[in-house]
């Protein structure tokens, strides 16, 4: 009999290693050091006295995730580019290694998007970004709803009140701008409905009814269709790992009873052999 097992290739150790627990935790924990060090130098009486050790530490985190991607990229090959929150983090860690000197220094403030990589290394920050992609069709359909809303708004607004009110409602543009700040209930009454009232009394049937439609109706379809999006994902997530473990209880299931009716064939034989062997001496006698 053959006992030999095959060992794992250096690739498959590599992986296992690397997508870890214990490393993927070190490296949440990479990030969260990288973010407060981050911090800190925005702060000039920090940076007077532990200039130097910040660097020293940003240094080492860089290192740290630049040693993170190689291995992973060592241990997929070409399929680590399949997956889309592998390419973010590789885009993040690229740009931190381009130099900010020079006609780049502004790319300096890019360092700061190393703090996004929270969002690939927990999975239910990934859950919810990824609700918000799937749900861009709807929330397309909602912003071009609103845009149409404006537009037939500020086009009222500014035949009503743009010959007293030139600088709210002089032109579209100006009364586009002035009805999304009132949909964000910025000085919405005081700032400009009231003063408009003082002219034209009536103005209030105006300005109640866009707000009922832009700030509490189309603003909670928004969060409608997100909160939507994300219990339908969650659902197929679900029947998805219903699905696997179904499938693999089966497996296990088939299996065991393959090896119960083996047994019980490798029984009936020892049966048979043990009972051969008991009617001999009867048979001699």
């Amino acid at each position: 009999m053959d006992g030999s097992v095959r060992q794992p290739s250096l690739r498959q150790t590599i992986h296992n290693w690397i997508y870890s627990d214990r490393v993927q935790h070190f490296i949440i924990g990479l990030i969260i050091l990288n973010a407060i060090t981050l911090g800190l130098e925005t702060s000039t009486v920090v940076l007077q006295h532990f200039g130097k050790v910040l660097l020293i530490i940003y240094r080492v985190i860089l290192a740290a995730f630049v040693i993170e991607i190689t291995l992973k990229l060592v241990a997929s090959g070409w399929q680590f580019f399949r997956k889309p929150w592998n390419v973010f983090d590789f885009i993040i860690v690229g740009i931190a290694l381009v130099p900010t000197s020079g006609p780049l220094a502004v790319l300096r403030v890019l360092r700061v998007l190393r703090v996004l990589r929270l969002i690939s290394m927990l999975p239910r920050l990934r859950f919810v970004v990824e609700s918000l992609l799937h749900a861009i069709p709807g929330i397309a359909s909602i912003a071009l709803l609103m845009l149409v809303l404006y537009y037939v708004f500020a086009v009222m607004a500014t035949g009503l009140y743009s010959e007293n009110f030139p600088q709210w409602f002089g032109s579209l543009g100006g009364s586009m701008y002035t009805l999304f700040q009132i949909m964000t209930l910025e000085s919405w009454s005081m700032g400009i409905v009231r003063p408009v009232m003082e002219v034209h009394p009536y103005a209030w049937m105006f300005f109640v009814p866009f707000i009922l439609f832009a700030t509490f109706t189309i603003l909670n379809l928004f969060i409608a269709i997100i909160v939507n999006t994300m219990q339908t994902m969650h659902e197929t997530t679900s029947s998805e790992e219903e699905a696997h473990i179904t499938s693999f209880v089966h497996e296990e299931h088939q299996q065991l009873s393959e090896e119960i009716s083996a047994l019980r064939e490798e029984l009936a034989g020892m049966r048979s052999l043990l009972a051969e062997r008991v009617n001999k001496p009867d048979r001699a006698g």
